[in-house]
């Protein structure tokens, strides 16, 4: 199904990465009649024009109805969550977000939507598989037996199945995208939802512009992960939404590095060397984590490939310019 010309409707448009969809749908034709969020629109981080932008609290059926109404298509991205800190300390809110995607189902079903498009986490993965920095990269069977990341990651999970079974029963046609660790300019970078490479971005700038050459890591440095640029990110969500790819799939560079060498990279486009103090007790989430994307590669003939460095320049430059405007004011 291509949905160039389809009217569709994109939830959790305010956030960073649902900011960047609605333009990139666009950009490719898509008619995107319609962006929802909780946040006032003020907070968003991008509102585009040409659509109509509603601020709905999709917990609400009520609001997940107005939402549906009269699109084809839904990508279904809205949801309460941020980075590791915050992800580790508001486990009962993450997981409200189960009745954000149920009554979103519900309301696509009812009015007769074609297909929804969720976006699901590589936090969804057994644990278990995830001990060692020297990680085996992730393959989509690795979510079972379950054991995902304790909130969000259940209530991930769990709503992959509800997808899968509004599939199976009403005919509502799912494409769910595990999303690893995104990041870019537009997005969140301070205030503790903020993920690994914007706060390093952050702290790198902060100890360079006031002299004092000190960074301070969660964890000892040697936690593995993987970061996928967002462009990376709006072009593989387009085309899972839009492929015959059936069964959740992994989105996500398979560029390993450690987070040592992610703040090694900042350092380097910022021109500083800094004393690095780890903080042993803060969260850290898993010792390894990464993308296997044999399926996306097998399925798409694609794979996230924006090189870490590239990404990481952009969106320094960018957190850089924000918090000169801060302190301008």
């Amino acid at each position: 199904m291509k949905l160039k010309g389809h009217r569709v409707a994109v939830c959790g448009a305010g956030g960073f990465i649902g900011g960047h969809l609605v333009t990139y749908l666009r950009d490719q034709g898509v008619d995107v009649v319609r962006a929802v969020d909780v946040k006032p629109l003020d907070e968003w981080y991008q509102v585009p024009k040409g659509v109509e932008n509603l601020v709905l609290d999709l917990k609400e059926k009520d609001n997940c109805c107005k939402t549906a109404h009269g699109v084809k298509v839904i990508f279904q991205l809205a949801a309460d969550m941020g980075g590791m800190g915050f992800i580790e300390n508001n486990k009962a809110l993450c997981m409200l977000s189960v009745l954000t995607n149920t009554h979103m189902l519900m309301a696509a079903r009812d009015s007769g939507v074609e297909r929804f498009f969720y976006s699901s986490s590589a936090c969804v993965y057994n644990g278990e598989k995830q001990k060692n920095e020297n990680v085996t990269p992730l393959k989509e069977e690795d979510a079972y037996p379950a054991l995902p990341e304790d909130g969000y990651g259940w209530e991930k999970l769990f709503s992959e199945r509800m997808c899968r079974h509004f599939e199976g029963d009403f005919g509502l046609i799912s494409r769910v995208a595990r999303y690893h660790n995104v990041y870019g300019p537009l997005g969140t970078w301070t205030g503790g939802r903020e993920k690994a490479p914007a706060a390093i971005c952050r702290k790198v700038i902060e100890a360079k512009s006031s002299g004092k050459h000190e960074i301070e890591i969660w964890g000892d440095g040697k936690q593995t992960r993987s970061f996928m640029y967002i462009d990376d990110c709006t072009k593989g969500t387009l085309a899972i939404t839009e492929s015959d790819i059936d069964e959740p799939i992994n989105l996500g560079s398979s560029e390993l590095v450690t987070i040592n060498q992610l703040v090694d990279i900042v350092e380097e486009i910022a021109g500083v060397k800094l004393k690095r103090h780890y903080k042993l007790d803060a969260p850290k989430g898993v010792n390894g984590r990464n993308s296997d994307n044999t399926k996306i590669l097998e399925k798409l003939g694609w794979e996230p490939s924006i090189r870490l460095r590239d990404g990481m320049a952009k969106t320094y430059e960018w957190i850089e310019s924000q918090m000169l405007v801060g302190a301008k004011r």
